[in-house]
């Protein structure tokens, strides 16, 4: 398959300040990217730079938004899995479509983001024929793990780690946990989604016990709602 086929055309620039994440996800991501800032003095006292990183847990916690904000903070491109257009009915060729991908991150020293991870490096099944087909599959993902380039950075990302075979787990030099958001993040994120519209639309009921994209779609339905009925009443006095 054409290489433009299996990525993700993601211009979207995100910056550490648009993530909200807890104190000690925050202490990791912080110490990540100072490595990568001082690679090279590091580097010359025999110190590995951590390249490769499993970002874990609940959907919608802000797995994907971390490895963009990453990507920007080290000032590197990132390159997106298309994870639909990556996977075959035939194992083989989902390896070469994967190899296509590694090869322009590597080239481009770029932020490789491999979402749904567990999609592509399941554990191995029960069945032989499926057994056999999965094999090859992780072992030539082990292998692209093994060889990229340590000047670029692999951030996978999974809300299912316990399904993932462990030969790759072991491969991340660093995982982070990322949990539903407490009542009191919450509010912080609502507040900082809320801050631009007008006053009135600012003092919605909050919904907790939610992710972040639920919290964001659901405060955005309801500022709509407000700005639409205001935009209908305006309309009728015209």
């Amino acid at each position: 398959m054409e290489l433009y086929n299996l990525i993700i055309n993601d211009k979207e620039i995100v910056s550490l300040d648009d993530v909200f994440l807890n104190e000690y996800n925050q202490k990791s991501i912080q110490q990540l990217i100072k490595e990568h800032k001082f690679v090279d003095q590091l580097t010359q006292f025999g110190l590995p730079v951590n390249n490769k990183i499993l970002l874990q847990g609940n959907s919608g916690c802000g797995k994907t938004t971390t490895a963009k904000a990453i990507a920007n903070a080290i000032g590197k491109p990132i390159v997106i899995l298309n994870l639909s257009n990556v996977v075959s009915s035939r194992i083989g060729e989902t390896s070469q479509n994967l190899k296509q991908v590694f090869d322009k991150a590597g080239r481009e020293k770029a932020v490789l983001f491999l979402d749904e991870f567990d999609q592509i490096g399941k554990s191995r099944g029960s069945d032989d024929k499926e057994v056999g087909e999965m094999r090859r599959l992780v072992n030539t993902i082990i292998q692209m793990i093994d060889y990229y380039p340590k000047n670029a950075l692999l951030i996978c990302a999974t809300n299912h780690p316990e399904v993932i075979d462990t030969a790759l787990l072991r491969r991340f030099q660093l995982r982070v946990n990322f949990e539903m958001p407490s009542s009191e993040v919450l509010d912080s994120y609502y507040d900082k989604l809320l801050a631009t519209f007008p006053s009135e639309m600012q003092n919605i009921d909050r919904k907790y016990g939610v992710s972040y994209a639920e919290a964001k779609d659901y405060a955005f339905t309801i500022v709509k709602a407000a700005l639409i009925e205001k935009l209908e009443k305006e309309e009728k006095l015209d």
